[in-house]
């Protein structure tokens, strides 16, 4: 072969950018998930207290996920793809995203929520029905199952693949640092102060699993380009965390805006103690801090929360509230990081 073959292009930049953008397309989530651009192969992890609303935000991605973008002339905005929900909390309500399901295309239909009897005789039952069956939920009652399911999932995508047309766009991880995995943690440690050979719960350990989990992730994504969204309770009450974020929770001014002192954290200190094993840590590429803000809308008497972006670092929060309608920003700040 011939230096000039050898260096010789087979696309052109414009080839190249479409083919990598039709294959790891930008995923068009709703708040808080909004503000950086993400693409299949993205691990975004969501952490905060329980509770702070991250199982309903990833209800709300997961719905922007198996809508259509269209039905019957009416414009619904979603992705029409497959959504892959796994439960390690083993407290998911199917009856909140059914919901919330119900709402949002009453909502794209002009209609504003009635009743719920009058809900279910005249929202578009044809299309609820097509949006909830690319809805796939798994419930994991322990590591060893989660762990089972994530050995199968390549199975499982590609008979949704066949179902449906097209591939996963959502894989969802709910608790994933929940009772089913965090316990070993406890466990590993323990186990250093037992004698040799007492106890066999060390290749069960937080490490192991977390190994694996990562590991089977990588493969899956090979194969099957998805974004992950991964949640995790987090206890922000704690002495090496910023005493500004920590002391103010809940402090939000009369005038309904934020306070950039009241939430000002500072640069690679999180305000929280990391837990997790250092191979899950740098395999996230993406991590957002959700908190309640101890406060509530005044005019809908919803409570209400915010965001910061941890990884990468935005200089941005945002307050939110959340409900069947959607995930709506009603403030926001730049923050003063040092």
């Amino acid at each position: 072969m011939s230096a000039r073959d050898w260096i010789g292009t087979d696309e052109t930049a414009k080839q190249y950018l479409s083919r990598v953008l039709t294959e790891r397309p930008f995923v068009p989530l709703p708040p808080p998930l909004h503000r950086l651009p993400l693409r299949a192969g993205n691990i975004v992890e969501i952490v905060g207290p329980s509770p702070s609303a991250k199982t309903q935000i990833l209800i709300q991605a997961s719905i922007n996920c198996i809508l259509p973008k269209e039905w019957k002339g009416v414009h619904y905005g979603g992705l029409e793809r497959p959504v892959m929900f796994i439960d390690l909390d083993c407290r998911f309500d199917v009856l909140s995203l059914s919901g919330s399901l119900k709402q949002r295309i009453l909502k794209a239909k002009g209609k504003s929520m009635p009743c719920l009897k009058e809900a279910d005789a005249i929202y578009d039952k044809e299309l609820f029905a097509e949006s909830m069956r690319r809805f796939l939920y798994i419930r994991c009652y322990d590591s060893i199952q989660f762990l089972a399911t994530l050995k199968t999932m390549h199975h499982q995508l590609q008979m949704a693949k066949e179902a449906h047309g097209i591939g996963a766009y959502l894989m969802v991880i709910d608790r994933f640092s929940g009772v089913c995995i965090g316990a070993f943690h406890w466990m590993d440690r323990a186990s250093a102060f037992m004698p040799q050979g007492s106890s066999n719960r060390k290749s069960l350990s937080l490490q192991s699993v977390s190994e694996t989990v990562v590991q089977e992730i990588r493969k899956i994504l090979l194969v099957h380009p998805m974004l992950v969204l991964s949640t995790k309770a987090v206890s922000l009450e704690d002495k090496h965390a910023s005493n500004e974020v920590v002391r103010n929770v809940g402090k939000w001014p009369a005038q309904n805006s934020l306070d950039s002192t009241s939430v000002r954290s500072r640069a690679n200190i999180l305000p929280f103690r990391e837990y997790m094993p250092s191979v899950w840590q740098s395999f996230v590429s993406h991590r957002m801090l959700v908190r309640p803000s101890g406060d509530s809308d005044e005019n809908k008497n919803q409570l209400t929360y915010f965001t910061e972006w941890l990884l990468p670092t935005l200089k941005l929060s945002e307050k939110f509230i959340i409900n069947n309608d959607g995930v709506f920003t009603i403030d926001q700040v730049h923050l003063n990081v040092e």
